[in-house]
């Protein structure tokens, strides 16, 4: 069975064609699917990607976070369908409750955008299961709202339960404890903010490192009961 994986437009939206195009090379069919809309077209997988939805007023992903399409993500995503959160999708994912904390302005207040070597904290998740523990993989990143903040016991629970996903090497934007992205309680919900869907080939990214993550979802799809 090929593996549908659904990518989200909102207004504002910017790397919904990119998250399509890194599904389709890792081996995925590809729907897309309108923020307005509550049908998710039978997906196995959701990709909420980046952007500056709504213009990032109010808070960063506050108003998508409300959209129609996410009750049926939120829904889905209970039943066990595999989500990712990029960027501004990460910020979607914690204000829809999907995912622990939140995302604050950059340290110094600074927009950053740059190429990043992330280290893999939990190679297993539905996201992550291609990858190595500890490896080092290299992905740009490109976010003035990115560092990612919680309170003292949620860092505790997070960091305790194993749900940080990739760490900083080098923690330009000040997140706590260098997290770069996290997962939810099943390790089928993550979230990070730099951008795995433009290192999937050295024409038009820094390296393929990325690829992995879309391939673990499409396995993680193969290998769980129907949603």
């Amino acid at each position: 069975m090929t593996a549908t994986i659904g990518v989200i437009t909102f207004p504002g939206t910017l790397d919904d064609v990119d998250a399509a195009r890194a599904a389709r090379t890792a081996g995925a069919e590809v729907k897309s699917l309108w923020h307005a809309d509550t049908d998710l077209h039978g997906v196995d997988a959701v990709v909420v990607p980046g952007g500056f939805s709504y213009g990032d007023y109010l808070r960063s992903g506050a108003i998508s976070a409300l959209a129609p399409v996410m009750q049926s993500v939120i829904d889905r995503a209970k039943q066990g369908m595999p989500v990712l959160g990029i960027c501004n999708g990460f910020q979607i994912l914690t204000e829809a409750g999907l995912l622990p904390g939140a995302l604050t302005r950059n340290k110094g207040l600074h927009f950053h955008c740059t190429d990043t070597y992330l280290e893999v904290a939990n190679s297993t998740t539905a996201w992550t299961s291609e990858l190595e523990q500890g490896q080092k993989i290299l992905v740009p990143a490109k976010h003035g709202e990115g560092r990612f903040q919680a309170g003292d016991d949620d860092i505790a629970r997070i960091e305790g339960e194993g749900r940080v996903v990739f760490r900083y090497t080098d923690n330009y934007n000040g997140s706590v404890n260098g997290i770069a992205g996290v997962s939810d309680e099943s390790g089928r919900i993550v979230g990070l903010m730099p951008h795995p869907e433009h290192a999937i080939d050295t024409l038009t990214g820094p390296s393929t490192d990325g690829l992995g993550l879309f391939v673990s979802a499409i396995k993680a799809v193969a290998q769980a009961p129907a949603v």
